[in-house]
């Protein structure tokens, strides 16, 4: 594939939201509530590892200019549980219907009152019980245009190169799911491949596309041997 192929090609992610869910609680005298509330998006928050070895860990990040209030109005977005639309709790279409949600400065917050469905009885129970504890979203972008994924990379003590993938841009947004475990990666097929991918682009950077961290530390290193051998 050629590189402007790949600066074009848009890739569907999955992406966790480690952030605890809520049963909105009844007023005094009311029916116990149904209104679920949590975080579908959560800005400046890195991910857990894409991958993670002795030479390099990868993380992702959503910036806070990737979505707006008018990006999220003109979407179809679906809340399910596990990413499954069989299991639909609530939706909003172009702005309108069972789900609502807003943009703070903490993320896209997002509320809906579960459904008086075997599958809305199940998700609210879990939510109460703490069984479901964030949520992860769908999403996609160029992932390989640095115009909508910027990657930045820094080198610590122990030699590993730490990678943030910000996403700058989102093209689209599938769907707010419910997550049993939102700590976990997305170990799709195309999770591997993408991984896989970055990593052999990692690996195959010229000299002069490294970190700019990496070429800082080499001139102290060489700024300190010279030191020495001056000195000594």
């Amino acid at each position: 594939m050629k590189k402007t192929e790949d600066t074009n090609k848009i890739i569907k992610r999955c992406l966790s939201t480690p952030n605890m869910l809520h049963v909105r609680e009844a007023a005094e005298g009311e029916a116990p509530s149904r209104t679920i509330t949590g975080y579908a998006i959560l800005f400046n928050t890195p991910s857990e590892p894409l991958w993670s070895d002795d030479d390099s860990e990868a993380r992702e990040m959503i910036a806070p200019g990737a979505v707006s209030q008018e990006f999220l109005d003109s979407q179809d977005i679906k809340m399910t549980m596990f990413h499954d639309n069989h299991l639909l709790l609530a939706r909003s279409d172009k702005g309108k219907g069972t789900l609502t949600y807003s943009i703070d400065d903490k993320g896209v917050a997002f509320e809906f009152d579960a459904p008086n469905t075997v599958d809305g009885d199940k998700a609210l129970e879990l939510v109460r019980r703490g069984d479901i504890k964030g949520c992860s979203f769908a999403f996609s972008t160029r992932y390989y245009n640095r115009d909508f994924v910027e990657r930045t990379s820094e080198t610590a003590p122990n030699g590993t190169v730490n990678i943030t993938y910000t996403v700058k841009s989102i093209l689209g947004i599938h769907d707010f799911t419910l997550a049993a475990n939102p700590y976990y990666p997305d170990t799709s097929v195309e999770a591997r491949e993408l991984t896989d991918n970055l990593r052999n682009v990692l690996h195959q950077a010229p000299a002069e596309e490294k970190s700019e961290e990496v070429e800082r530390q080499l001139r102290e290193m060489r700024q300190a041997a010279q030191k020495r051998i001056f000195q000594s």
